[in-house]
């Protein structure tokens, strides 16, 4: 979603596949939204500007705004949150590691935590978005919700809470959000003919703080010698 035009409320939104499905059907009904300031460069914030207060943020207010699009990847990577009052510094996501690389079959394990804010996190947990599940199997540990993104025909509005390990490859090819209250899960290298990257996104449920790292996965020996 994005602002088109700031003297005016236009908003110009793009929906995905299962949105047009729902707008279709009469059944789109948004109920949430968030917003973002991906675009901003605070560092323009001039408080010497030689005409005053009024014009401190000039230089940001006639920045561009991206158009609408729907690559998760790319867009609202700098959430607006809502936190407590007087809050003086921003909950931050740690791991660590800052990359993953996985040979066929090899499992790592990741356990974030979030800095800044005590407690952080405890009541929702985590959020672990993998960009392609064709390379990497997820497996959730603890007590989890799991829920499909963009599921695959079938599985719309699928959720499924359990104790114990949870195996993601039926959402294989599908981007999948998996939410964790145990705060880890497992990545596990599939099988691949070449070496193949995605990223890893985490972030916490109470807090907004987000952090992305790559995840790489090794071409298996046996498939390249054939």
């Amino acid at each position: 979603m994005g602002y088109l035009d700031n003297s005016s409320v236009t908003v110009d939104a793009v929906l995905t596949k299962k949105g047009r499905e729902l707008l279709a059907q009469g059944q789109l009904n948004i109920t949430k939204f968030c917003l973002g300031d991906d675009e901003i460069d605070y560092g323009l914030y001039d408080t010497s500007h030689n005409l005053g207060s009024a014009y401190y943020g000039e230089a940001i207010e006639r920045m561009p705004v991206l158009e609408a699009f729907t690559n998760d990847t790319q867009t609202l990577k700098y959430k607006l949150v809502t936190l407590p009052k007087n809050t003086q510094v921003l909950p931050v996501v740690q791991l660590p590691i800052s990359s993953v690389t996985l040979e066929t079959s090899q499992v790592q394990t990741i356990t974030p935590s979030t800095a800044n804010v005590s407690n952080a996190n405890a009541t929702n947990g985590y959020s672990f978005t993998i960009a392609n599940t064709d390379i990497v199997q997820v497996v959730l540990l603890g007590q989890q919700t799991v829920s499909l993104a963009n599921p695959r025909p079938g599985f719309e509005g699928t959720t499924q809470t359990t104790t114990g390990a949870v195996d993601s490859s039926y959402a294989t090819g599908y981007q999948s959000s998996y939410t964790v209250n145990g705060f880890e899960i497992e990545l596990k290298g599939l099988s691949l003919v070449s070496q193949t990257t995605t990223t890893l996104s985490i972030t916490g449920n109470d807090t907004g703080g987000t952090i992305t790292i790559p995840v790489t996965v090794k071409a298996d020996p046996a498939l390249k010698a054939n």
